[in-house]
């Protein structure tokens, strides 16, 4: 049952997402693509995470942060990935009002952690780079969890906003989602009541995420940039840059979609390219960062090498 009498109105009790296209055949190729890309998130952010854990080498700040931003991809994909299939293979998709609640507050969370998590690599990059002599002391132990805790608390607050927004909403009218997950802008088009002030907090509590950890990440390498080019050797200006260049890339691209998505006006782009766009940005670059770390990183080169010498020799 999609409504249920409340007096006057009826209560939305279940949504219909739409997803990304009616067209059968399109459909049967989409499911393919978006299965082989999360089967490839799993693998290659799981394969990280293991990697890390089991290669004493990467026992470091870097390396621990880096682990976390693997499971938070896989979060991120997950909120909406598998829902995303079921969408594929069923001619109409439903989902609970308290589903889409969840779906809605899992990406909420997932998604300022990744920030978070990218603001706090470039502060390790920072210390690692222009404070080389106080790095163990500015990474301890303590202040890696503790950064690590405030990356978590950052995700949860970001997340009880739209908590709190979402279930304020009284839907009453059509239930019909036009998106392939249960994204905060077209909930507030099915709404009956009022969503100014709802609408306003959602874009506080994003806007601030977004701006605090840009900003972090911009005085970071603003400050890395100076001391590279301090460096009197030109080798050590590229072992001090290759370290970077990898983490710039995953916060390029994230912090590019994210700001087509949330920063742009609306009337700039159409639903449908805020569809793909929000494909990339949750289903996409979840794959992509374990492969630009692997492919970038010769720490990870190496540790992988080793561990699959190990493998073959034993």
């Amino acid at each position: 049952m999609a409504f249920l009498g409340d007096g006057n109105h009826t209560t939305v009790t279940r949504f219909i997402l739409l997803g990304l296209t009616d067209d059968p055949a399109l459909q049967g190729i989409l499911f393919f693509i978006v299965l082989c890309i999360y089967l490839v998130t799993l693998l290659g952010n799981l394969s990280t995470i293991l990697l890390i854990r089991v290669s004493p080498q990467l026992h470091h700040p870097m390396y621990f942060f880096l682990s976390h931003l693997a499971s938070t991809d896989i979060g991120i994909s997950s909120s909406v990935t598998p829902n995303m299939l079921v969408n594929f293979l069923v001619e109409k998709n439903t989902i609970s009002y308290l589903g889409c609640g969840i779906q809605l507050d899992s990406a909420a969370f997932f998604g300022p952690m990744e920030c978070f998590l990218l603001a706090v690599m470039a502060y390790d990059r920072f210390v690692a780079i222009c404070s080389p002599l106080l790095y163990s002391t500015k990474m301890s132990t303590q202040v890696c969890n503790q950064l690590l805790v405030g990356s978590y608390v950052g995700g949860f607050l970001n997340a009880s906003s739209f908590t709190f927004s979402f279930f304020s909403f009284v839907f009453c009218g059509p239930n019909r989602v036009n998106h392939f997950f249960c994204d905060f802008s077209p909930l507030t088009e099915l709404s009956c009541s009022d969503v100014s002030v709802p609408t306003i907090v959602i874009s506080f509590s994003a806007g601030t995420v977004t701006v605090i950890t840009l900003l972090i990440i911009a005085v970071s390498y603003t400050y890395i940039l100076i001391t590279i080019l301090k460096m009197p050797s030109t080798e050590g200006r590229q072992k001090a840059f290759s370290t970077c260049t990898s983490h710039l890339t995953a916060v390029t691209l994230y912090y590019g979609t994210v700001t087509f998505i949330y920063v742009m006006p609306k009337s700039s782009y159409s639903t449908g390219q805020n569809k793909v766009v929000s494909v990339f940005y949750m289903v996409v670059i979840p794959m992509l960062n374990p492969i630009i770390y692997s492919l970038r990183n010769n720490e990870i080169k190496g540790a992988l090498k080793r561990q699959l010498s190990k493998k073959i020799l034993a």
